[in-house]
């Protein structure tokens, strides 16, 4: 039997804003309570999303850098970036109801 695989286009694009995506949220529900004494809980989405894409960014840097068999790719931190904002919608979505983010 022979086997099948999937051929999507870009698919480790998709990989990468997934990953970004559930960085942010999964990062926000697990950092509020700590960082709300620091920060204002409006600011804590937006340093999880600069933290990420930061280290989207450096990550591809390296891979670049100092690798032999990965590349960097700016397509990959251009992803990254819209996950992360895109993680940062659905965290004011979720958690500011009220509309003072919105």
């Amino acid at each position: 039997m022979g086997s099948f695989t999937f051929n999507i286009p870009h698919m480790d694009k998709i990989v990468h804003f997934i990953f970004y995506f559930v960085m942010v949220v999964f990062g926000f529900f697990a950092l509020r309570n700590d960082f709300k004494r620091r920060f204002s809980l409006k600011r804590i989405p937006i340093w999880i999303v600069l933290f990420s894409i930061i280290y989207g960014i450096i990550i591809e840097v390296l891979q670049y850098t100092i690798t032999v068999d990965r590349q960097g790719d700016i397509l990959d931190a251009l992803a990254n970036s819209i996950g992360a904002f895109m993680g940062l919608l659905l965290v004011k979505s979720i958690n500011y109801r009220d509309g003072s983010l919105k």
